[in-house]
């Protein structure tokens, strides 16, 4: 994997958890759904090292936008373009308004530099900025005879719709494969997700989640601009893990995204398939405002908050995000259920133990919404910690405790991580692939390379090990922000070579088999989930049972008496 220095400065153990912010690092970074566990540095990258974004002796590439020239850099592996702005500033009158055009430039522009990283917390020792609606587009190398439009993919980074970048993914070897990929940075946060009345564009009207709104603008950038880079706009696929993959779901489900993209893959993201209400969202809106001195709650005035203040006072979570009414008329999960979303071909899977991470952490996703644990799990707060988590009665959490008594596993805390897994990613997984199949083809997998390097948090379970939230990231990119090392076996090697291709083949054709990987669509009657593994893949038949998903089908209808 990727040994190599990382494209930015040196990382330390003190940059992951700085002495002051030790709790809310824990808690903030690791939220619900990242791809990295701090804001990184944004160092430029023209000068040599050892990675696959070496810069290369070939003339630095330039290439006319709709808005400018950009100028380029040639790597081992291809050419990228970095901080390419796809919208204007969202600064003074712009903040909590909806994407607009950037302006135009009349010179070259370098485009060798990643951008700014959106503002959040942990703060980067190396700089964000509010003015962060940037993309970069990595383009492979090509036979000189070579003819015909790449498949496109655009990439939406995890992180909880709280941290992240589109620049702790390299995905040169992705876009190896033969595709033109694309990572979008959005607005985070508070200043990407904050409901409020005083926002609405007319009275009682829809506000909010214009991180979402940046995403279609990066879509409507992607349709412009792309064939200028190779790629076909006519063959756009978009993806993400995590908060990434509900905003891929978000936008399978926005009017805003109709015709913006042809297909559609989902990374863990469905552990939030019902959103708040507008009105709930507003609720918290309106405490944010006092928070960070706006008694008034005036546009105004939060308009001329300080961008710190802002992200100091951010919530913990901002997913499961909200219907605003506009953007999102619906849940994402009702949406996809009732046929109400853009019908594009679908990969949608989960990896085998995605709480397992948390669980390390002392945290739980839950419906959504990351919370802390009450404490240790062990066998005499085993019950009490179901019961808490889910929000329900003790004697129903006795019965959850039987689904999965503490006999057949190592310890409390992996019966618990187990349980938790299932219930709040693996079967809703499975859940909306069955609501999908019933309108468009769906292809299921689930990540199972127990061995998979861990980059983000170490494991603190134990054996036996399995693949949990993020694991799967280092076979699709490299991962130079990724605070641990690790690199992959020639098995796991094979698998991320596996992996690629088929998303790259699915991107191109709706399909994601390949002659060496064959996959079966899910369908209700027949549901054939793919195992990603080493040292080969399976045909996973018994999804749900293994899942015990029935569980938590009768945990949903019974509510909580």
């Amino acid at each position: 994997m990727n040994t190599h220095p990382a494209h930015r400065a040196p990382r330390t153990r003190a940059h992951v958890v700085r002495p002051a912010l030790a709790i809310a690092a824990a808690i903030v970074v690791l939220v619900a759904c990242w791809a990295s566990i701090v804001p990184t540095a944004h160092a430029a990258t023209t000068g040599p090292t050892a990675s696959s974004r070496v810069g290369a002796t070939a003339p630095p590439p330039v290439v006319q936008t709709a808005d400018g020239a950009l100028r380029g850099v040639v790597t081992a592996s291809g050419v990228e373009f970095r901080g390419v702005p796809y919208a204007a500033p969202p600064v003074g009158e712009l903040r909590w308004t909806p994407p607009q055009p950037p302006a135009r430039w009349s010179t070259t522009r370098d485009a060798t530099t990643f951008p700014p990283v959106c503002p959040q917390a942990p703060p980067s020792p190396y700089g964000q900025s509010e003015d962060c609606l940037y993309l970069n587009v990595t383009v492979p190398h090509r036979d000189p005879g070579a003819s015909g439009a790449l498949p496109v993919i655009v990439w939406f980074h995890g992180g909880g719709l709280s941290i992240g970048e589109g620049a702790d993914y390299d995905a040169s070897k992705l876009a190896g494969e033969g595709a033109v990929v694309v990572t979008v940075d959005y607005r985070l946060g508070l200043l990407g997700f904050l409901a409020h009345p005083a926002l609405a564009g007319t009275p009682g009207g829809p506000t909010g989640n214009f991180g979402y709104q940046d995403q279609q603008a990066a879509l409507r950038w992607v349709r412009e601009n792309v064939a200028q880079f190779g790629g076909d706009p006519g063959n756009v696929t978009i993806a993400g893990q995590s908060a990434g993959g509900l905003s891929v779901l978000a936008q399978l489900a926005s009017p805003g995204a109709k015709g913006l993209f042809h297909r559609a893959v989902i990374q863990s993201g469905a552990f939030a398939l019902e959103q708040q209400t507008l009105a709930e969202a507003e609720a918290a809106g309106r405490a944010s405002a006092s928070a960070v001195g706006c008694a008034d709650q005036s546009a105004d005035c939060l308009r001329q908050v300080p961008v710190d203040v802002l992200v100091a006072n951010a919530p913990v979570s901002i997913t499961p995000g909200y219907v605003d009414g506009a953007v999102l008329r619906e849940s994402v999960g009702t949406a996809v259920a009732s046929g109400r979303f853009h019908r594009v071909p679908i990969v949608n899977g989960s990896n085998t133990q995605e709480e397992r991470i948390f669980t390390t952490l002392g945290l739980s996703v839950t419906q959504g919404a990351t919370v802390p644990l009450a404490g240790p799990v062990d066998a005499s707060s085993y019950v009490s910690t179901i019961a808490t988590n889910f929000g329900i009665s003790r004697s129903k959490a006795a019965l959850v405790a039987a689904a999965y008594p503490l006999s057949r596993y190592a310890s409390a805390a992996h019966a618990f991580s187990t349980l938790n897994s299932d219930a709040n990613f693996s079967c809703p997984a499975y859940a909306l692939d069955v609501a999908a199949s019933r309108y468009v083809p769906t292809f299921a997998y689930e990540f199972n390379d127990a061995d998979a390097p861990e980059r983000f948090v170490p494991d603190s379970l134990g054996a036996p090990l399995a693949a949990t939230h993020q694991s799967e990231l280092q076979y699709l990119f490299d991962l130079p922000a990724a605070p641990l090392p690790g690199s992959l076996s020639p098995e796991q090697e094979q698998l991320a070579s596996t992996m690629r291709a088929s998303w790259v083949q699915f991107a191109t054709s709706g399909d994601p088999s390949t002659a060496e990987t064959p996959w079966a669509r899910f369908r209700p009657l027949t549901p054939r989930v793919l195992s990603l593994e080493t040292p080969a893949t399976q045909v996973e038949k018994d999804f749900a049972l293994t899942h015990r998903c029935g569980v938590w089908a009768a945990v949903a209808v019974l509510g909580t008496l």
